[in-house]
């Protein structure tokens, strides 16, 4: 068994194409009208066949309320893993990308947190070689 694809609820698929594409730097792997929405899936370049990451609509009730609490929180709705914490955080800073938490070392990893624009906050994670 394995992760095939996994899943972010965004506000808004042609705002969450663009950043997650033109900022975060992933590649469009489908992208399949489906109604007013579409099947949109990005992929890490450095991973195309690898799992893909659905920017799902957020339009179900369940979802708002779920999302506020993990916002209100601080919790990261998703992990990327990253080689260089601090490389990232300063393009992403660069690209005028919010962070909530800059890079910190934690022992078996050094993490930071952004905001996508698209409602969520997002975990940087480069773990630490023992």
């Amino acid at each position: 068994m394995k992760i095939g694809l996994t899943s972010v609820f965004v506000d808004d698929q042609q705002h969450a194409r663009q950043f997650y594409t033109e900022v975060l730097g992933f590649r469009i792997k489908h992208d399949i009208p489906f109604g007013e929405d579409s099947w949109l899936t990005v992929v890490s370049p450095e991973d195309p066949d690898g799992t893909e990451l659905l920017l799902e609509p957020a339009g179900h009730p369940a979802v708002k309320p779920y999302r506020d609490a993990l916002m209100e929180d601080g919790i990261p709705l998703a992990q990327f893993q990253v080689t260089d914490v601090a490389s990232e955080h300063a393009r992403l800073t660069g690209l005028g990308v919010q962070f909530t938490q800059g890079p910190t070392d934690i022992g078996t990893a050094v993490i930071a947190v952004c905001d996508d624009t698209c409602g969520n906050l997002i975990q940087l994670v480069a773990p630490v070689q023992s």
